[in-house]
């Protein structure tokens, strides 16, 4: 069925808007705001979804309503950022007349400050995944710069050999310094491991279902 001619000329009129290079900037920010919000419930809710269903107990309503809440703050504080992000770099673009690297800083640094800075489980988690692709990154440039020698062997075992053995010492001995959803990751793989009492909880289940 064909649309309206109002619905139409309305179409026509926001495409139209859209084209307009004068306005390409700000469309820019709006755009990234939808984005943002977009990509933060694509990579948040399944990752609630898993981690609710399989670490958190209570009903079926409560643990919806977590995986709806976490979905929320994860898309609503990237697209917040994002929208921050670009709108500060275009600002500082028009105050000076051009673009300089350290506008990105600049707006990156505010916009952290203003979005992220609520220390809660979903904030921690974006920084950490963020913090170690950053210092993976600052001694690639190193390297690149000529700041850091390039070295004569792949250091990605040794890495891997130091992650893993400190991640296990941590866990072992001083575990409330992890963050609680790698705690019960761990704890899942590492302690419930250790526990069964036939083969329901062996091989089906991780632990024994109560008895009915």
């Amino acid at each position: 069925m064909a649309a309206p001619p109002q619905l139409r000329g309305l179409l026509l009129a926001v495409n139209a808007l859209l084209r307009k290079r004068r306005y390409h900037t700000a469309l820019a920010v709006l755009k990234g705001f939808r984005n943002g919000a977009v990509y933060g419930a694509k990579i948040r809710a399944p990752h609630a979804l898993v981690m609710t269903f399989l670490f958190r107990s209570g009903s079926l309503q409560e643990k919806l309503r977590a995986i709806l809440k976490a979905t929320y703050t994860h898309s609503s504080n990237l697209a917040c950022f994002v929208f921050t992000y670009k709108g500060l770099c275009a600002l500082q673009s028009y105050l000076q007349g051009e673009t300089h690297p350290a506008h990105s800083f600049l707006a990156g640094f505010i916009g952290g400050l203003l979005v992220f800075k609520k220390n809660n489980n979903i904030n921690s988690q974006i920084n950490m995944y963020l913090l170690s692709r950053v210092l993976f990154a600052l001694c690639r440039l190193g390297v690149e710069k000529g700041y850091i020698p390039e070295p004569k062997w792949d250091p990605f075992p040794l890495f891997t050999a130091l992650v893993w053995g400190l991640v296990l010492w941590l866990f072992e001995y001083h575990r409330p310094t992890l963050q609680p959803s790698l705690q019960s990751s761990m704890t899942y793989l590492y302690e419930d491991s250790n526990v069964w009492h036939d083969i329901s909880d062996f091989l089906i289940y991780n632990k024994s279902r109560p008895s009915e």
